[in-house]
């Protein structure tokens, strides 16, 4: 059984705070306009929410995994848009440096990620390289004083304000995975650009974009980790940032539950609240029960990961559950919200939009299924 300790539970306490004053108030306005609030990110830096695994002695808070678990909840309760922008900058953007960087990339680039100074992304998917992040078609040629990038990475959160990029390129694209290199990217190299930025059906105030690399140049000392161990970089990665979607899909779930129950205590039919029919309570009672068996697989996932385990497994289970458990909660919301649900004047509509990307990135609920089964089968 898991428990919190006092400072996790402060953790949790004070992003709850932040989040439910300064984030959800705006948070429809927001996605309606598809507006990036950089305020907020300013106010999540100060708090120390935008490195919380990075040492002090690197500029960021110095906590464990699972007080970063328990804060991104909070934030994405308020509006996932928000929480998927910390969500990148501490598992995908900043934990990638902090396992295999140099000491001196640490200390040039984690401090100001950290402290919120600059924005950082992670490019690995590509227009043929999915699910199948192996099949790497983005090129990286040796030359002097380092590489040359050219290809198109897609689906970038964070992609148009990023000024650090974790991102990756093939010295050898008939040799799949094992040509792979991983890099360090900052938006001022020559050959840098971003592309298409995207209209997407949730998180609207969050922003995703194309990258384009042409030509792109990077010095020899930002290879991340060593030549051709950037796919081991980049599944490595992936095992904290799927227990961040899992995370940001709980906060979503549970607001979708907190909301329905309020409605349905509200609403009445046949001269009696809702909440009194055997239909909704059991609604009620599916989306709490997959709510705590996600909230306990994404914290064990976050545990082991603490401890320093392989967690792969793990992460992948966490990540299924909670995805599928924030798009049944969402759906079942909408449901008991009736007609209002399907209104953009409620709060539910945009919850039902933005919990369907969870089951999509940083690997589809049918890759996860892939990972745990392997896992299991050895």
């Amino acid at each position: 059984m898991f428990d919190l300790t006092e400072d996790q539970k402060a953790i949790r306490s004070m992003a709850r705070d932040f989040a439910r004053a300064e984030i959800l108030p705006g948070a429809m306005a927001r996605d309606r306009d598809h507006t990036w609030a950089a305020d907020l990110y300013a106010g999540l830096s100060e708090l120390g929410m935008m490195g919380m695994f990075v040492p002090e002695e690197y500029g960021g808070a110095g906590l464990d995994v699972l007080s970063y678990v328990v804060a991104l909840e909070e934030i994405c309760y308020a509006d996932a848009s928000v929480g998927v922008t910390m969500s990148v900058q501490n598992s995908l953007a900043g934990w990638p440096i902090l396992a295999f960087g140099t000491h001196e990339q640490k200390l040039k680039y984690l401090e100001p990620l950290a402290t919120g100074k600059v924005f950082g992304c992670y490019a690995l998917t590509e227009p043929m390289a999915g699910s199948d992040a192996g099949s790497q078609r983005t090129r990286a040629e040796k030359v002097d004083g380092g590489y040359r990038l050219t290809g198109n990475k897609m689906w970038i959160t964070n992609g148009p304000v990023a000024d650090i990029i974790v991102t990756y390129g093939n010295l050898d694209v008939e040799s799949r995975h094992r040509g792979v290199c991983a890099f360090i990217v900052e938006k001022a190299f020559s050959g840098y650009a971003v592309g298409k930025v995207e209209e997407k059906m949730g998180l609207r105030s969050s922003c995703t974009s194309e990258l384009v690399y042409d030509d792109l140049r990077v010095p020899a000392e930002n290879l991340l980790h060593t030549e051709r161990e950037g796919f081991k970089v980049a599944m490595a990665t992936l095992d904290g940032g799927r227990i961040g979607i899992a995370a940001q899909a709980l906060g979503i779930a549970q607001r979708c539950l907190d909301l329905s129950v309020t409605y349905a205590n509200e609403r009445k039919t046949f001269g009696k609240p809702i909440a009194q029919h055997q239909a909704i309570q059991w609604k009620i009672a599916d989306m709490r029960s997959r709510i705590e068996a996600a909230r306990l697989l994404t914290w064990r996932a976050a545990a082991l990961k603490d401890a320093g385990e392989r967690c792969t497994a793990e992460a992948s289970m966490a990540k299924l559950m909670a995805s599928e458990t924030a798009n049944f909660c969402a759906y079942e919301a909408v449901q008991i919200f009736g007609g209002y649900g399907y209104s953009q004047e409620y709060e539910v509509e945009r919850l039902y939009r933005d919990a369907r990307i969870t089951t999509l990135y940083e690997g589809t609920s049918e890759i996860q299924r892939l990972v745990i089964a392997k896992a299991t089968l050895g």
